[in-house]
């Protein structure tokens, strides 16, 4: 779904929305007019996120208002999509399934599902084009980037169960890739799933590629329970600049040098793993001491993000050569090797495009990029 300025000023009118409420949006979004606020005040800085909304029916209420489309969605789910579009073939865990779902997996998908029954608890996401602007009552805000949100009411995601078989499928994997603890809100079940987890992954061949990758949580004190525990498993821990800068707590100038190389080393501290990739709108990097491993894969991951925000879902091999031709950013070229220079060879970093989209995709990108990464990993490993 894509924001439109006069639904949205309709809403805001109708709701006695002000403009000081985008400050500080309400902590749990309850209704529809949470809902709007919470849009709103990512809208007004150009931010991307994700929440839990307490309303099913507030979600279905907002999507009806704007013209839509259903796809299938989810990090996991996103990137074997594209896998199997690379011809990298992968095994998908769900946690539920419906007949909308198996209408859209592609057929070379295998799956495996925690669900005893059918469940549909679709999940909204929303994206809004750089100069949406919203003017209504004492409100006008201009959105400086282009951005998508992501709000959720899933029980079944939210439990997180895991399917028995899932160690017995893991004994053949090449690549592991774990999302999706993100939206769990119970302690005690999440100790139970990281737990489970853990025994399933014991399972793994020597060699496999574990990678984690992160997100916004919905308890965000969660985040931190998930990451302990897993560490000491993952390979490559992968995040965009939302969750980076979340991390560090402070904004970050995503084109200077100096800053960047700050929070790498900061978030490298706080995450100790063996390699750590950030994807930004500008740029990809690895920082580790196998960074050197990951470099084409970075940049596939950063070439098919790039195309899918340019084309969408509908984007051919024929689009995702043309974007292998095209210019990098200037800056972002600029930036590559300047941070090379600064940080050495532990730092491998692919400079994103130049391109001027009139109505970009923003949905996917990140599940995009881990896509395109682990599909480049999958296809240069024996």
């Amino acid at each position: 779904m894509t924001l439109t300025a006069d639904v949205l000023e309709r809403l805001v009118t109708g709701y006695g929305i002000r403009a000081g409420e985008l400050a500080s949006p309400p902590p749990v979004v309850a209704d529809e007019r949470d809902l709007v606020v919470s849009i709103l005040g990512y809208v007004a800085r150009g931010g991307g996120g994700e929440h839990f909304v307490a309303s099913a029916s507030a979600l279905a209420t907002f999507t009806d208002r704007f013209p839509h489309r259903t796809t299938l969605g989810g990090t996991s789910v996103r990137a074997g999509i594209l896998m199997s579009r690379l011809g990298v073939p992968s095994t998908f865990h769900l946690v539920s399934i419906n007949d909308t779902v198996r209408r859209l997996l592609p057929p070379d998908i295998d799956h495996i599902c925690s669900g005893v029954e059918d469940t549909y608890h679709p999940h909204l996401i929303v994206q809004y084009d750089r100069d949406l602007r919203i003017r209504a009552g004492d409100l006008d805000i201009v959105a400086p980037f282009p951005n998508r949100l992501i709000y959720v009411n899933d029980p079944a995601n939210e439990a997180m169960l895991l399917a028995d078989e899932l160690g017995a499928r893991l004994r053949t994997a090449e690549v592991f890739l774990i999302s999706g603890f993100n939206a769990m809100r119970d302690e005690d079940a999440l100790a139970e799933r990281l737990a489970a987890l853990r025994s399933h992954m014991r399972q793994l061949p020597p060699g496999a590629v574990t990678y984690f990758e992160d997100a916004a949580y919905h308890e965000p004190a969660f985040s931190r329970r998930v990451r302990d525990a897993l560490l000491e498993t993952i390979d490559v821990y992968g995040m965009n600049e939302d969750e980076m800068q979340s991390y560090v707590g402070h904004p970050v100038d995503l084109l200077s040098v100096r800053e960047v190389a700050e929070t790498l080393t900061a978030m490298h501290t706080i995450v100790p793993v063996p390699t750590l990739v950030l994807h930004t709108k500008y740029w990809a990097v690895a920082l580790g001491a196998r960074a050197r491993e990951y470099t084409a894969a970075l940049d596939t991951g950063t070439v098919m993000a790039a195309t899918r925000y340019g084309h969408g879902d509908g984007f051919t091999g024929e689009d995702v050569d043309n974007m292998r031709r095209r210019s990098r950013r200037p800056e972002s070229v600029a930036f590559a090797a300047a941070l090379h220079e600064r940080m050495g060879d532990a730092v491998r970093c692919a400079p994103g495009f130049a391109l001027d989209v009139a109505h970009p995709t923003t949905v996917g990108l990140g599940d995009t990029f881990v896509g395109g990464f682990l599909a480049a990993l999958a296809s240069a490993r024996p």
